[in-house]
């Protein structure tokens, strides 16, 4: 299962890795459209994000009570649908400022290392107590890993929209 969910994750960190390494320098901090965040905020987003679930799945756990994966359908069904428009909390919303493609790449490489290494090295059936996710509570680490791939993957589908409105 471990192996699973790592294999999950990786892959889709590595999409974004590509995808990003599809805009140009000058692309990367264009907005596309209005409303839109750029690529570069986009994976600044999923840093953000992936880094604070890293330290999740590795941080205070408790024995879980319920099914370890009793939300896993729920997040995939909530962040694979993208007909919704979802906001961010303010902690993981991305600055308005110039990004350097490179170091996004390279920062994001290692968190896809580092989310690997969480994954295999913890058991994901207990519940992470550092944080209450909004609307859904505390979730087990097998929970937040699902959060980890579904969510990558709704900002991979966004940046695949917004690398088509640049070119």
């Amino acid at each position: 299962m471990q192996h699973d969910f790592a294999q999950q994750a990786t892959k889709a960190l590595s999409e974004m890795e590509t995808l990003l390494s599809l805009f140009s320098r000058s692309q990367i901090n264009k907005v596309p459209f209005e409303g839109s965040w750029t690529a570069a905020q986009v994976a600044e987003h999923i840093r953000l994000s992936v880094s604070g679930c890293v330290e999740l799945i590795e941080g205070d756990t408790t024995e879980t009570e319920r099914d370890p994966a009793a939300l896993e359908e729920d997040l995939r069904k909530m962040f694979l649908n993208f007909d919704i428009k979802m906001q961010s909390p303010d902690f993981v919303v991305p600055a308005e400022r110039e990004y350097n493609k490179d170091e996004l790449i390279g920062e994001l490489e290692q968190l896809r290392q580092l989310a690997e290494e969480a994954i295999m090295g913890n058991d994901l059936t207990l519940t992470c107590t550092g944080f209450e996710f909004p609307q859904l509570g505390y979730m087990t680490g097998e929970e937040v890993v699902t959060f980890i791939i579904a969510h990558t993957q709704r900002h991979n589908h966004q940046l695949k929209n917004i690398y088509n409105a640049l070119s």
